[in-house]
C-alpha cells in the first residue's frame, strides 16, 4: 500500500512525509484505561536504512519518487538520515528529498542542534526546509520561533569560531531561505 500510495503522491506532484521510529502505546494497562494515543509511546531502536533504501530506490528506478521528507525519532539515525536524503537527491527539485526538522522527542534544543549539525556536515543544510509542524496544537507554534533562535546561534558560532565568514549579508540569506523561502518554494506556496 505504501508503494501505490507514494507513485499517487508523484503522480499528484505532492510532497510526502515519512515519520519513523515510534513504538507507541508501550503501557497497555494505562493504555486500557485511557485510551491509545496517551502518551505511552518511545523511541523505536530498530534498523532502518536498508529498507528506507529499498523503497526510495525502486520508486526512483521507476521514475516515480516525489518529494519527500524523511523525520526520524531516534538520534542514533542522525547520520543515517542525513546520508540517505543524497543519495535520492536527483537534480528535479533542489532538496528534492529533505531531513525534517527535530520530531516528537528530538523537538528540543539538543535535538534540533544534533539534526542540524548532522545535516550540515553530511547534506547540504542550505536547501533545508527548517521546522515544519503537522501538530494542530496552538502551543506547538512557538517552536518554530525556538527553532530560529537555534539556527541563528549555530551560524553565530560558526561565524565566531571562524568556521563561516562573518558575511552577514550572505548567512542572513541563508537563514532566510532555511526559515521561510526554501519552503515556500519546496511547496510551491508563491508566498510573498
Amino acid at each position: 500500500m505504501l508503494v501505490y500510495f507514494a507513485e499517487w503522491d508523484h503522480e499528484k506532484g505532492w510532497v510526502q512525509q515519512f515519520h519513523l521510529g515510534a513504538i507507541r502505546n508501550n503501557n497497555l494497562k494505562a493504555m486500557r484505561e485511557l485510551g491509545p494515543d496517551t502518551g505511552w509511546d518511545s523511541i523505536g531502536d530498530f534498523p532502518q536504512a536498508r529498507a528506507i533504501s529499498k523503497f526510495l530506490g525502486g520508486l526512483i528506478d521507476r521514475d516515480k519518487l516525489t518529494k519527500t521528507i524523511l523525520y526520524n525519532l531516534n538520534p542514533a539515525d542522525n547520520e543515517l538520515m542525513a546520508t540517505m536524503i543524497g543519495n535520492f537527491n536527483d537534480g528535479s527539485a533542489p532538496g528534492k528529498i529533505q531531513w525534517g526538522s527535530g520530531w516528537w522527542f528530538l523537538d528540543q534544543k539538543d535535538g534540533m542542534i544534533r539534526q542540524m549539525n548532522a545535516l550540515s556536515n553530511m547534506g547540504l543544510l542550505s536547501k533545508f526546509v527548517g521546522m515544519l509542524t503537522d501538530s494542530r496544537s496552538f502551543l506547538s507554534f512557538p517552536r518554530h520561533e525556538y527553532f530560529r533562535r537555534i539556527l541563528c546561534n549555530l551560524f553565530g558560532n560558526d561565524i565566531e569560531n571562524g568556521e563561516l565568514p562573518a558575511n552577514i549579508e550572505w548567512v542572513g540569506q541563508v537563514i532566510q531561505d532555511i526559515c521561510f523561502n526554501n519552503a515556500n518554494k519546496y511547496f510551491n506556496l508563491q508566498l510573498k
